[in-house]
């Protein structure tokens, strides 16, 4: 089994592993002889072989990039293109072709020196945006093994894909793969779609990515007995508590839930020194302008919403801006009476479902879900569904929940936990892994893929 993402974590961090990927892989490899090979997020300008690392049955192997392909492969066409074009988000792309051309050319450094490490009979699992060219590096140098691709962020309409200037070769490199994965049956048509457009042959189709439901709620039940879900009761008293959780990302619609936020403040005044909103965002990509200016926007909404409504004995809205322990995030879902998740488009949205199963079941919380989350098919029999472009929805849906009598709030509940238990991280990664296991590779192998 070969995995290759962009990051590999270092081996001592693997323990601590909290993202999608990691959680979602953790069951597909389990028992089997896995390869885990990508960039170790060091640049040097001497680039070495890859440092290999073998801990019982995973090995760890990890390359560096150099500094110029770090700023035009990652932050130039992956971050400050891909990113936002993949989420709709056309205005913020910045190409430039020398960006391409690093993209191109680190792929390539991956191809080589991944080539060595592989065996006739390895089944290979490309994960990410920033790798779709892997797949067709590697056929180039002879590569006929299985190889699978899955892209966790959503694939655009192809009236938004044109926008990039190159397209067609992009989609042709999705042709090299056996199988190409997403999160959504509206992804895998659009992506199906500008294959056929663009006549690229490709095997689209949706694995929604779940979580890991019993074990997050069993964290949850143990930090609700913690320390800091024990600060954080005492600093509420009596109020209701509004969660968010997201990476501080454009994409992730946090200007537009504070703004919800304040509406409910605004029209609903019942609910002023009643409830508290945390939202919890660490800073990524931070060098990044756009970043940069998202944190001013939050920083100043803060202000302002907390100095127009805050009592000397209240503040209506608390910001976290660093990482905070899985742990403790766990707990903050199982205390919270309302999860806001509010994304202006996303691949699927895995804090939603850790929300769901963080809850107690004989008295759980409401979600307020985007109905541009992935996860919003999966959890809309449950969720309260919202446009997070509309402020006073969001105050709407958030004054329903806040006033949501019990045994409603435990039928919704029930419907979401039972959509989390159907398609889980083992489900995802298995179903996925069999589905490609089952292909004839030299199906692949025949097929034509030139760039046009």
């Amino acid at each position: 089994m070969v995995i290759v993402s962009n990051r590999v974590p270092a081996p001592k961090e693997r323990q601590q592993l909290a993202g999608g990927l990691a959680v979602g892989l953790a069951e597909a490899i389990a028992g089997r002889e896995t390869l885990w090979f990508g960039w170790s997020g060091d640049a040097s300008d001497n680039v070495a072989a890859p440092q290999i690392t073998t801990i019982e049955n995973l090995t760890f192997a990890r390359v560096d990039l150099t500094r110029s392909q770090v700023k035009g492969f990652y932050e130039g066409y992956s971050n400050g293109l891909l990113w936002p074009l993949m989420h709709y988000r056309v205005g913020l792309m910045e190409y430039r072709r020398a960006d391409r051309e690093s993209y191109e050319e680190a792929n390539e450094r991956f191809a080589d020196a991944l080539l060595p490490l592989l065996r006739p009979d390895d089944l290979i699992w490309v994960h990410d945006y920033h790798l779709i060219p892997l797949g067709a590096a590697l056929r180039a140098r002879g590569v006929r093994a299985r190889i699978g691709f899955f892209l966790h962020i959503p694939f655009p309409p192809l009236a938004l894909f044109e926008a990039l200037p190159d397209c067609d070769s992009l989609l042709h490199d999705f042709a090299a793969y056996d199988l190409v994965g997403v999160q959504t049956r509206q992804d895998a048509d659009h992506l199906d779609a500008a294959g056929r457009a663009r006549g690229a042959r490709l095997r689209v189709q949706a694995f929604p990515i779940g979580i890991d439901p019993d074990g997050f709620a069993a964290q949850a039940r143990r930090a609700e007995a913690g320390r800091d879900v024990r600060r954080m009761v005492d600093s509420l008293g009596d109020r209701a508590l509004i969660l968010g959780i997201d990476r501080l990302d454009y994409s992730k619609g946090i200007p537009e839930r504070l703004r919800g936020y304040e509406r409910l403040l605004q029209r609903f005044e019942q609910h002023r020194n009643k409830v508290m909103m945390l939202q919890v965002a660490p800073v990524s990509r931070g060098e990044v302008a756009q970043y940069k200016a998202l944190r001013r926007q939050l920083d100043e909404l803060a202000g302002h919403i907390n100095g127009s409504y805050a009592e000397f004995d209240w503040s209506p809205l608390r910001t976290i801006t660093r990482s905070v322990p899985r742990g403790t995030l766990a707990g903050f879902c199982r205390l919270a009476r309302v999860a806001l998740v509010t994304p202006l488009r996303d691949g699927m949205n895995l804090v939603a479902k850790e929300y769901v199963a963080a809850q107690n079941g004989e008295d759980p919380g409401v979600l307020v879900l985007s109905r541009f989350a992935g996860a919003a098919d999966e959890l809309a029999e449950g969720a309260l569904m919202v446009n997070p472009h509309d402020p006073d929805a969001i105050a709407e849906a958030l004054d329903q929940a806040l006033r949501m009598p019990r045994g409603e709030r435990r039928r919704r509940w029930q419907a979401m936990d039972a959509a989390i238990h159907t398609a889980t991280a083992a489900q995802w990664g298995t179903s996925f892994l069999a589905d490609l296991e089952r292909l004839d590779p030299q199906e692949n192998a025949e097929a034509d893929h030139a760039e046009p």
